[in-house]
């Protein structure tokens, strides 16, 4: 994973161009190590219909 890849998936998702699957592809992580780098930036996590993901814990 390269800086440069990481912010350029990190911009392409808040922008919901790519899904967080996609963005994490892109990125060379996993989609569970890409949400974490979501959440460390303030970045919501999204469903794949685009509507936020709770982070509380059940």
């Amino acid at each position: 994973m390269s800086h440069r890849s990481l912010t350029t998936a990190l911009t392409l998702y808040r922008g919901e161009t790519l899904t967080l699957e996609e963005a994490a592809t892109y990125s060379g992580v996993s989609p569970t190590k890409f949400a974490v780098a979501l959440r460390s930036r303030g970045i919501q996590v999204r469903d794949e219909d685009g509507a936020p993901v709770d982070q509380t814990p059940n």
